[in-house]
């Protein structure tokens, strides 16, 4: 092979009207003596490393080339600094140059919070898979946003603070500037223009502006409200920030206390909620977890009458929710929560400390771990009792925390006999068991609890005058409704999981919220719009005050201010606003994040378009004009599915808010979400010792757990079937587990130490090749070091193999010959595949595709220009750095970022023999490969001729033979069978 002749290259038609002004063409001599040179002098990129001499690079050189499979560490940052430079990746403004006339593809990365320890491998996974799609999108003349920013209020940043004793305004800053070369050094395609943080005043100025929104349409209100509380932490943590009584954080003890706090009414766009979730194209798993959290259930409050034992009214009413009123002739005795407000009325004097001591050790629970089915059920007796309105029995009244306050009426009827953990529960304290359901065909398990629907039984009193004995659970459960609705008794009832979001936390690195109260009356009054941003005292003393008030408070001259309207004294809300809060809109922000003057811009977030017909989903077409949204919503939302409750149910929440204000056009923030895997740290291999020393079997019969447990290293062991063992002895048996990544167990992988050895585009590749997007993966260093070479293979069939001292020629190995039918057949079905790949985010076997391209590659003689043109170009999403390389020694002018992707035709992909089943007698005996339009005496020939086929047809005579072209050969022989 020759390399291929340099040419002057001519500006070609570009997707993006911005390219040619963008990224002027370069014009190269022909045959330039150094193509590397002469981009240089042309400053399209910065110079190259300089490169050690030989006598240094010396005895390393041939182990430092066996590992570096191509020049990653010259390609990488050459073409980085281009990209940034040239912002190759800014997405024009509308009215700026943005062509509103061709689709857009809004794709977002969920809201990374900047960590000091910076980005582990498990990070870049999503970033990739948006970066392919961003990239991919671009290359289809989509206008693509891809923007990045970071979500840095929260309860880390100030906790570390509070540790090292620096502002947490400093760290965060260090911290987002360390994520961001991280994230450079990676080759992602972001917008780096509209990088916004929720911390900056200009910023929070908004997310404060929907906080007033809120308030004025009496969505933000305060409550007396159950909390936990940290006093280590000093502040309040969500439910899923405790666990087993002890912050997540730090592991300090947590207690409930009651405490006077901002809310949001959630609550009143439960239905909405849980309407819309059919609309979107989500994961049916996290649709599903976000039903259960909302929880609607239809049922009916049912009241009781609170007596003593001897029957006598107490003068108290106690209100039950219930989903099974039907059940109420087995309810035998009521459940409180110990939150609830007429517990300390309801206990007798006898029973007070018992409950007093209960209360306490249930405060020091999250809700979480006392609704857990699998936990113990405990309780105490209250001393009180009240009246089945049913039966007229006198029936406990019990204290357990598996009942909450914050559900239904915090109280409940307990039917042990259809209720599994009513049932538990009266098993352990003896309480009685009446069974009111029979199933339709009969059969239960009578040491269970029958928690379906069937036929009443045992459900009839002639006091009360109410008999659903026979009628079905649905029958009777509108039956008993409509008696307690006649009676007095109570009423239907639709109830909620759902709570209303607890939206204040009591410490100082967050949002402040933008009212006052008067001194006077403490009456509360919210700022006027034009005093936002309010913005956050610099203090020196941000730790926990100890006695539950808000650091804030410290930041005395701050908290003393009047209000602008009466000239009245006041004092400013101390609490700040949970983390939350920012990254409930960020994605709308990134549609505008310049403007001063408004959240975002409706020309930005939606387009109105008089004169242009667009077809789209999006698109409401009328005989004067064609409304379609623009950049909302996002089309394709990627993220974990840690966040598949909170952070999305918040969002959609504020999304829906804004939506009835009239701030947005769309329903819903999301369009698609994604849920990328976990990527766990390297397989660890575990054996076990005796207390002598020996080797213990983990397949042993004896008990590991008195075993001393001893990590091998890899090169220690083998594998042998589906098991791992020691090399040294075959019988000791190992254990082999991949754990989640983290600092306590010392598996973490620094995508930097990854970037240094093999480069960014190995690393992109390999965990895009470690299997689905959405599953779980195990790392291994063995696996990235395979798609490094398959890039070392890709670079030297393009540029050819490296230079006695390890350098490579300028130019490449390609030349302008006609590619034959054979390679434009090879090519397009790695087109075909790759792009519906990309498309189905199946991105592992779009690089296999590009894997069997390479593979027969080598196996030609020339390498035609075009065919590689075509490859490199698909080849881009995955690996930027590298084909934008080849593609300028290819000879090209301009980035292919915004080049056209290459498209498969149609006859390049049919396939000129198919494979044939043979049957003989009905039954298949075989195939062969035959010509798509081989005819019938040319297959029954080939069949013939057949070592496999032959011996069941010669000697035989044929009655008539069955072709389907195409599909199948049957040969039926006349009056005999074929041997077997």
């Amino acid at each position: 092979m020759s390399p291929h002749p340099a040419a002057t290259p001519t500006p070609h038609s570009h997707p993006n009207p911005m390219a040619l002004t963008t990224h002027p063409p370069l014009q190269l001599r022909a045959r330039p003596p150094s193509l590397a040179a002469a981009h240089r002098r042309r400053a399209l990129l910065p110079p190259r490393r300089a490169r050690p001499c030989r006598c240094c690079a010396g005895a390393d050189a041939g182990k430092a080339q066996a590992r570096r499979a191509y020049p990653y560490d010259e390609i990488e940052p050459r073409w980085q600094a281009h990209w940034e430079e040239r912002r190759t990746f800014r997405t024009p403004d509308i009215g700026d140059g943005l062509d509103t006339s061709r689709p857009k593809c809004y794709i977002l990365d969920m809201f990374p919070y900047p960590s000091g320890a910076g980005l582990h491998v498990g990070h870049p996974l999503g970033y990739t898979a948006t970066d392919i799609l961003s990239r991919f999108k671009r290359m289809k003349g989509f206008n693509v946003l891809h923007p990045m920013g970071w979500d840095a209020f929260g309860l880390p940043a100030e906790q570390y603070a509070i540790q090292t004793g620096t502002h947490p305004k400093t760290t965060t800053a260090r911290n987002i500037d360390r994520f961001r070369i991280q994230l450079k050094s990676l080759g992602f395609s972001y917008d780096w223009d509209r990088e916004i943080s929720t911390t900056e005043p200009a910023y929070y100025k908004w997310t404060q502006w929907i906080f007033l929104q809120l308030l004025k349409r009496g969505l933000a209100y305060q409550a007396e409200v159950p909390v936990n509380w940290c006093p280590a932490l000093g502040t309040v943590l969500a439910n899923e920030e405790v666990i087993d009584g002890v912050s997540e954080r730090g592991g300090y003890p947590v207690i409930r206390k009651p405490m006077r706090q901002w809310m949001l009414r959630i609550t009143s766009y439960a239905d909405r909620l849980l309407e819309d979730l059919d609309d979107l194209d989500w994961p049916e798993s996290i649709k599903e977890m976000q039903r259960n959290w909302i929880g609607r259930s239809e049922g009916a409050e049912l009241e009781f009458c609170a007596v003593d034992q001897e029957g006598h009214d107490l003068g108290a009413k106690l209100t039950v929710y219930t989903t099974r009123p039907d059940t109420i002739f087995g309810a035998t005795y009521l459940v409180v929560a110990p939150e609830h407000v007429l517990l300390p009325s309801l206990t007798s004097e006898e029973q007070r400390a018992h409950v007093e001591e209960y209360t306490e050790v249930a405060a020091r629970k999250s809700e979480l771990e006392r609704t857990e089915l699998q936990k113990e059920k405990t309780g105490v007796f209250s001393g009180s009792y009240a009246k089945n309105p049913a039966t007229g029995e006198i029936i406990p009244i019990w204290v357990a925390d598996y009942v909450l306050a914050s559900y239904g009426t915090g109280a409940i009827m307990a039917v042990p006999a259809h209720d599994s953990r009513d049932h538990e529960f009266a098993l352990k304290y003896e309480l009685p068991i009446i069974k009111v359901v029979s199933p339709p065909n009969g059969n239960c398990d009578p040491e269970e609890a029958y928690a379906d629907d069937g036929i009443m039984i045992n459900s009839s009193s002639s006091s009360s005058g109410l008999n659903i004995n026979g009628m079905l659970s649905q029958d009777a459960a509108l039956e008993v409704t409509s008696w307690v609705e006649s009676n007095g008794f109570g009423k239907k009832k639709v109830n909620y999981k759902l709570r209303d979001w607890l939206f204040a936390r009591q410490r100082y690195w967050g949002e402040p919220f933008p009212v006052i109260y008067l001194d006077d009356t403490n009456e509360m009054v919210p700022l006027t719009e034009n005093q936002l941003p309010l913005t956050l005292p610099e203090l020196d003393d941000f730790t926990p005050t100890g006695t539950g008030e808000p650091p804030l408070t410290k930041a005395a001259d701050w908290v003393r201010t009047t209000d602008v309207l009466t000239g009245k004294p006041a004092r400013r809300e101390t609490s700040t606003m949970p983390q939350w809060a920012g990254s409930c809109w960020y994605y709308l922000r990134f549609m505008d994040p310049k403007n001063s003057s408004t959240l975002v811009d409706k020309a930005k977030e939606r387009c109105i378009l008089l004169s242009h017909l667009i077809f789209s989903k999006r698109c409401v077409c009328n005989f004067f004009s064609i409304s379609c949204s623009y950049w909302g919503p996002v089309d394709i939302y990627v993220g974990g599915a840690e966040h598949s409750v909170l952070h999305l149910l918040y969002a959609r929440f504020w999304h829906k808010v804004l939506y009835d204000i009239g701030v947005v056009s769309t329903k819903e923030p999301f369009k698609c979400l994604i849920n990328q895997g976990l990527i766990l740290g390297e397989v660890e291999y575990t054996a076990y010792r005796d207390n002598e020393g020996k080797w213990v079997s983990a397949d042993s019969d004896s008990s590991l757990s008195d075993c001393i447990q001893e990590k091998v290293p890899a090169d220690k062991i083998t594998k042998v079937g589906d098991n791992y063992v020691l090399k040294d002895d075959p019988n000791i048996r190992l254990n082999a587990r991949a754990y989640k990544m983290s600092k306590s167990r010392g598996n973490v992988i620094n995508p930097d130490d990854v970037v240094s050895e093999y480069g960014a585009d190995s690393l992109r590749l390999y965990e895009m090749f470690m299997g689905p997007l959405r599953d779980s993966k195990t790392w291994s260093t063995g696996g990235i070091e395979g798609v490094h070479r398959f890039l070392g293979r890709t670079w030297r069939l393009v540029v050819g193999a490296p230079l006695p001292d390890g350098s490579y020629k300028d130019g490449t190995m390609v030349t302008d010959v006609e590619p034959t039918f054979e390679q434009l057949r090879v090519l397009h079905k790695c087109m075909a595949r790759v792009s519906e790949e990309i498309q189905e985010t199946r991105f592992n076997t779009a690089i296999s595709a590009m894997m069997e391209f390479v593979n027969a590659a080598y196996k030609w003689d020339t390498q035609p220009k075009s065919v590689i043109d075509s490859f490199v170009l698909l080849l881009s999403p995955f690996a930027p750095h590298l084909a934008e390389e080849l593609w300028f020694r290819l000879g090209h002018a301009q980035s292919l970022a915004h080049e056209q992707f290459p498209e498969a035709k149609n006859e390049y992909l049919k396939e000129s023999e198919i494979v044939l089943p043979v049957q003989i007698n009905g039954k298949t005996r075989g195939t062969i490969l035959v010509d798509k339009e081989c005819s019938e005496d040319d297959v029954f020939q080939i069949a013939a001729s057949d070592d496999r086929l032959s011996k069941y047809l010669d000697g035989k005579a044929i009655r008539k033979r069955i072709y389907v072209p195409g599909r199948i050969l049957n040969v039926i022989l006349d009056q005999q069978k074929a041997r077997t």
